[in-house]
């Protein structure tokens, strides 16, 4: 399944996983807050990892340190943050699909009999090692 199948693109998938920001303003406060609609598997995965990146001293803490000095409330950093990983995700999943159809051996064109398919391609069974030592 191709991420086109799933999303458009990254703020589709935003969406779709329950990480797009929605509006939450009252009076002259604008902000906004995580969706409680969407994937809630893949919603609670972004959500560990999330937890994950601010707990260790990771590229996501740093992000997340800069979301509170800019006057973000710790919830407000998180659902940056998770919206962020979120992206990361959709473009993993983009390359992925990309390689994918590149064929065997991450090649175009490649067959499976070719030399990008596997190291030895003209293995024979007498040349495969044996599951266990030769009986004389």
């Amino acid at each position: 399944m191709s991420p086109s199948s799933r999303a458009a693109d990254k703020g589709r998938f935003a969406s779709w996983n329950g990480t797009a920001r929605l509006e939450a303003s009252s009076g002259d406060r604008r902000r906004h807050r995580l969706s409680r609609a969407g994937n809630r598997r893949i919603n609670r995965v972004l959500h560990v990892m999330a937890i994950v990146q601010v707990r260790h001293d990771t590229p996501g803490r740093a992000y997340c340190q800069r979301r509170l000095a800019d006057g973000k409330t710790s919830m407000e950093a998180m659902r940056c943050l998770k919206r962020r990983l979120s992206d990361v995700v959709y473009r993993r999943m983009v390359a992925d699909a990309v390689r994918t159809a590149a064929g065997p051996g991450g090649h175009s064109g490649a067959a499976s009999d070719s030399s990008a398919a596997d190291l030895n391609p003209m293995v024979s069974t007498s040349e495969q090692s044996l599951p266990e030592p030769a009986r004389l």
